[in-house]
């Protein structure tokens, strides 16, 4: 009787997922406010070229931590699906949010359109009343389709920078289309295409049967208990208890888990791709069984548990390798963004190989594009490091304010004789390094120039 008293007591796996639900749209609303020292959590600036990660900002020449972040999510997915199926699906994926947001919260609480525990049931949308709280419903959704497609610009551009591009519409169009249309997919995804953008669209599906083993956590009706409700060739053959061909079978063939089913499908039927391991089948056997005392024939557990009577293995061979794979490349990621340099520095040649002037003096032009990464100003000068003979001319220390670039013109010149070859112009490599004058051993960085030195016919004898 204990043993019952709390089964039926048991929070709904719905209501858990409602407060899943309102964490993660909290996070997703607040993450991109956020700052660290002037940086964001997490921003991908195509605007600035910028990758901000953590409180720490990274330009474009630094996007080797991208090839990381993309390996942690998706490892991370499938090591999720490995363990608890797809609880990314049911709890997590925004697809699922927002169609609940529209048929649980707007259509059935607000306007009372349908019942949150019948979810197979269309309304009848001829009758004049149900179409003008459908419009109204509509036009609700669309609001907050709004507020969702500029949330997902904000982690592209930074909140600060979306609200005042759009106080000047002209010139921020493009953003502002950009939005709209956005806005309008999630409203025909939402309103229109609902779980068929699940069923048909997303390849996540497609992926979660190979990532599956018998210790997986998913939504499972156990035959043994119920009895088999579909043949071996997926045909239904029990529609009503009466046609059970055993008395111990405890299945009502209520279907209240069928009618729940926000995709559509018969849970008792086995694994199917279309189930996104939202438990309200869970929750439906749950109340039905709990009238008679009984525990639910639907579980959120493990094939391994409901056909084997085995406990579920949460510690084996493929969750400690996806362990194992996820903690090295968060460790990757923490060293790769140790290394962030403060000062970026392109070095290039000009069109011009060389020129020889009075005196033997041979020089080679530079073009030397300084980038200030840091968050305060710094004066940079540059020195040859492993080349005596060459020396830099027409450079001159310089300051650069945070986040900004300059363009600097630079002259590598010698006046020795480095090569005497009379038949071709010798390439020499020098390293150059550049450094903040008021910081030298926290800003500095090393480039490789090509010195290229004239053939001896071409020096003045």
């Amino acid at each position: 009787m204990e043993a019952q008293t709390a089964t039926l007591k048991k929070t709904p796996y719905r209501i858990k997922r409602y407060y899943a639900y309102i964490v993660a749209t909290m996070v997703a609303l607040i993450v991109p406010f956020i700052t660290i020292n002037g940086n964001h959590i997490f921003l991908l600036s195509f605007d600035k070229k910028q990758l901000h990660l953590m409180g720490v900002a990274f330009d474009m020449q630094e996007l080797y931590l991208m090839p990381f972040l993309l390996m942690l999510l998706f490892l991370g997915i499938f090591a999720v699906t490995a363990i608890g199926g797809r609880a990314w699906c049911g709890w997590s994926c925004p697809q699922t949010i927002f169609r609940v947001v529209y048929r649980d919260l707007i259509e059935s609480k607000l306007l009372g359109l349908r019942r949150i525990k019948n979810k197979q049931k269309e309304p009848n949308w001829k009758k004049a009343e149900n179409a003008s709280k459908r419009v109204i419903a509509i036009l609700i959704w669309s609001l907050l389709a709004i507020i969702a497609a500029a949330d997902f610009m904000w982690y592209f551009v930074p909140p600060e920078d979306f609200f005042a591009y759009i106080q000047n519409p002209a010139e921020h169009w493009f953003l502002i289309g950009f939005v709209l249309i956005i806005a309008a997919f999630l409203v025909y995804d939402v309103v229109w295409m609902k779980e068929n953008f699940c069923v048909y669209i997303c390849p996540y599906s497609r992926v979660q049967s190979v990532l599956y083993d018998d210790d997986t956590y998913q939504a499972i009706y156990s035959t043994k208990r119920g009895g088999n409700i579909y043949n071996d060739s997926k045909e239904k053959i029990i529609f009503k208890q009466k046609d059970l061909p055993n008395a111990e079978d405890e299945c009502t063939a209520c279907e209240s888990c069928v009618t729940v089913c926000p995709t559509h499908i018969d849970i008792r039927k086995g694994l199917q791709l279309e189930c996104i391991n939202c438990l309200e089948c869970v929750d439906a056997c749950t109340t039905v069984m709990g009238k008679l005392g009984k525990e639910s024939l639907v579980q959120w557990t493990s094939t391994r548990d409901i056909e084997k009577n085995e406990p579920t293995k949460i510690f084996r061979k493929s969750t400690i390798m996806y362990s194992v794979a996820l903690i090295v490349i968060i460790g990757l990621l923490f060293v790769m963004g140790g290394e962030k340099e403060h000062m970026l520095l392109n070095v290039n040649k000009t069109t011009q190989l060389y020129k020889v002037k009075e005196g033997n003096v041979v020089t080679n032009n530079f073009l030397f594009l300084f980038q200030n990464t840091d968050s305060k100003t710094h004066t940079y000068d540059l020195e040859v490091v492993d080349n005596p003979d060459i020396k830099i001319t027409r450079f001159r220390p310089f300051k650069l304010s945070p986040k900004k670039m300059a363009k600097k013109v630079v002259i590598l010149q010698t006046d020795k004789i480095l090569v005497n070859d009379a038949t071709k112009d010798t390439p020499i490599t020098v390293t150059i390094r550049a450094f903040a004058v008021d910081e030298p051993e926290k800003v500095t960085v090393f480039r490789k120039a090509v010195f290229i030195y004239p053939r001896a016919d071409k020096l003045k004898k």
